[in-house]
């Protein structure tokens, strides 16, 4: 697997504990947008500490994006990232993923799952594509949504968000669940796109199957 050293350009805030890292982008690299590499810190002791970040930018834009949680609460690779600042350097590698857009559907985001879609939403808001889309997107608290303000300028009243762990929101409480399926979707023949916490990924996909999506149009990393 071929690795690139790339510097960190700038690094912004999106959330309490949500980054936006933008760095240099080698020659040639390439990358579908929903698709990830494996990312570490080029400095000692964490060269070979690899971690899968999805890319958020677009691949026409000079510099590659990374929107990345930061896990604070342990020792890890974030942890180390909150540290990293404009002219630290990265590693990257090829690119993977299986999460690619098959048509207008039911984008389903759990917290930082999110991510995989930004890239794709912001390509089709690009190209004038993004009608006959729907984002639902779960999150613990209000301050959690990740890129709120650009998702509601994409989408409109074509997103929902949907809170798990805070009793007074101007959002709807409660989970993503075969009730709420039944609510919300109008056309079940439509591709799904899932991404989150890996439980909430199978069960969702289990239930969709339950309720009539054909497997070949439920998309989600396996």
């Amino acid at each position: 697997m071929e690795e690139h050293i790339v510097t960190v350009k700038s690094v912004h805030p999106v959330t309490h504990d949500v980054k936006s890292f933008r760095v240099s982008k080698p020659a040639g690299y390439v990358f579908n947008p929903g698709q990830a590499t494996e990312v570490s810190i080029n400095r000692d002791g964490w060269k070979d500490e690899k971690r899968p970040f999805t890319f958020t930018g677009l691949n026409h834009h000079d510099l590659l994006e990374f929107t990345i949680k930061i896990y604070k609460d342990h020792p890890g690779v974030t942890n180390e990232l909150d540290r990293v600042q404009p002219g630290d350097e990265l590693i990257i590698r090829d690119v993977w993923g299986a999460i690619s857009y098959k048509g207008p559907g039911y984008f389903i985001a759990g917290g930082a799952g999110i991510t995989p879609f930004i890239a794709i939403l912001r390509e089709l808001h690009h190209k004038g594509d993004l009608a006959g889309n729907r984002l639902f997107f779960s999150n613990k608290t209000e301050a959690d949504i990740i890129l709120h303000e650009e998702l509601d300028l994409m989408l409109g009243k074509q997103v929902k968000y949907i809170v798990t762990g805070q009793k007074e929101t101007r959002f709807e409480q409660g989970f993503i669940n075969k009730e709420f399926l039944q609510k919300e979707i109008e056309d079940f023949s439509k591709p799904f796109y899932i991404c989150g916490p890996d439980k909430m990924v199978s069960d969702l996909a289990s239930i969709l199957g339950e309720l009539g999506a054909s497997p070949d149009f439920v998309v989600f990393e396996k």
